[in-house]
């Protein structure tokens, strides 16, 4: 198996995109010669060359077309996954299982749950006062 390192993917991305090292590397702010380097490790792990260049001309192969049509659509999922997760972080939600002592909650707790749960209302309170310890993990307790 070949060792993929996806870093090398999205600069190649970058690279095709720019028209070039240069380019890549100050919209990047990394250096060309970085680029270059692993552009050229990801061809000798690939076995292909991906870009034909010389030190006037830069031509995208045609394998290396159809590697940056993949590559990009793989940035674009990655995107899309972050984007998803982002979006459920927006608010909090869902089941909180808390457990605490009697007297902290009439103390402390209580006195916090109401403003708490006005201020989350897609947070369902699972709570559980007891003086007993409880096994956090084996119970499955959040806090």
């Amino acid at each position: 198996m070949i060792k993929t390192d996806l870093n090398d993917f999205a600069w190649f991305v970058h690279v095709v995109e720019e028209g070039g090292f240069a380019a890549a590397g100050r919209a990047l702010d990394e250096p060309k010669s970085k680029l270059s380097r692993r552009i050229a490790q990801l061809e000798e792990r690939l076995g292909v060359r991906l870009i034909q260049r010389t030190t006037r001309q830069f031509n995208v192969t045609e394998v290396g077309q159809t590697f940056y049509e993949h590559c990009k659509a793989m940035l674009v999922e990655a995107q899309a996954a972050q984007d998803a997760i982002a979006a459920l972080q927006v608010e909090p939600r869902g089941i909180v299982k808390l457990t605490c002592p009697v007297t902290l909650l009439h103390v402390h707790i209580g006195p916090m749950l109401a403003k708490f749960m006005a201020r989350y209302p897609d947070v369902s309170l699972q709570l559980e006062a007891t003086n007993r310890r409880v096994d956090v993990v084996g119970e499955g307790v959040d806090v």
